[in-house]
C-alpha cells in the first residue's frame, strides 16, 4: 500500500501521473487527484500493477472519496510538434487547471516537473516511482489509465483494423503489422519510430563501399 502524504498537507495535495507516452497511437492522458487525509482506497496501487478488473473496482471509489479530480489530454499532433515530453506535460498542466481546488502542492511521478508558465507558482515536486510510493500519485495513473484505455475503445470504432481495443495503442506485433497493411491513420504519432517509414537508404551507412 502506498504511503500516505504528510498529514498537514493531506487533502491539499493533488497527484499527478500520465498513460499512454510510449504508445504509437492516441493521446498522453494524465490525471490530477486530491485526496483526504486517511481516505481508505483497500488495493490502490501503480495502475500497472493492477488488473483491468482491479482499476474498474477503483476507479469509482476513487472519484468518490476524492476532494478533487479531473484528466488532461494531449493529442498526437501536439505530440508530434512538442515531443512526447513537453505534450505529456501540457496535459498534466490540463489535468491540473481542471481540478475544481487549487492545490497546495504538487506531487508528479516522474523526474520532471511542470514548467510554472503551465500552472503557475505551485510547489511542485517530482518523484520518481511516484506511482508506487504516493497514493494521491497511485490514485492519478488508475484515473489516467482507465480513461485511455476507454478513450482506445471508442477510438477503434472510428479507426478500425488497428487493433486499438487490445492493444491500446502500444507497438505490438498485431499493431505494426496493421501498420505496415493500412498505413497511419490520424491517431498515430507520425514522428515515432515504427510508424514514420523508414528512409530506403537507411541501413546503407552500415556497410562500405566496394565491400
Amino acid at each position: 500500500m502506498p504511503p500516505l502524504v504528510p498529514a498537514d498537507k493531506a487533502g491539499r495535495v493533488a497527484g499527478v501521473d500520465e498513460a499512454g507516452r510510449g504508445c504509437l497511437a492516441g493521446p498522453v492522458v494524465a490525471a490530477a487527484v486530491v485526496l483526504p487525509a486517511y481516505v481508505k482506497l483497500p488495493g490502490l496501487a501503480d495502475s500497472k500493477l493492477l488488473s483491468p478488473a482491479e482499476r474498474a473496482r477503483l476507479e469509482p471509489l476513487i472519484k468518490t472519496r476524492a476532494l478533487a479530480w479531473a484528466v488532461g489530454v494531449s493529442w498526437p499532433p501536439e505530440i508530434d510538434e512538442r515531443n512526447v515530453l513537453r505534450a505529456t506535460l501540457l496535459a498534466m498542466s490540463r489535468a491540473v487547471r481542471a481540478l475544481k481546488l487549487s492545490p497546495d502542492e504538487l506531487l508528479v511521478d516522474g523526474n520532471q516537473c511542470i514548467p510554472e508558465g503551465l500552472v503557475g507558482f505551485i510547489p511542485q515536486r517530482a518523484i520518481v516511482d511516484g506511482d508506487r510510493l504516493v497514493r494521491c500519485i497511485s490514485a492519478a495513473s488508475v484515473l489516467a489509465k482507465t480513461f485511455r484505455d476507454r478513450l482506445m475503445g471508442k477510438l477503434e470504432r472510428l479507426y478500425p483494423g488497428y487493433g486499438f481495443a487490445r492493444h491500446k495503442g502500444y507497438g505490438t506485433r498485431e499493431h505494426l503489422q496493421a501498420l505496415v497493411e493500412l498505413g497511419p491513420s490520424r491517431m498515430h504519432r507520425l514522428t515515432f519510430r515504427g510508424v514514420k517509414p523508414e528512409p530506403a537508404n537507411a541501413g546503407e551507412h552500415l556497410c562500405l563501399p566496394g565491400l
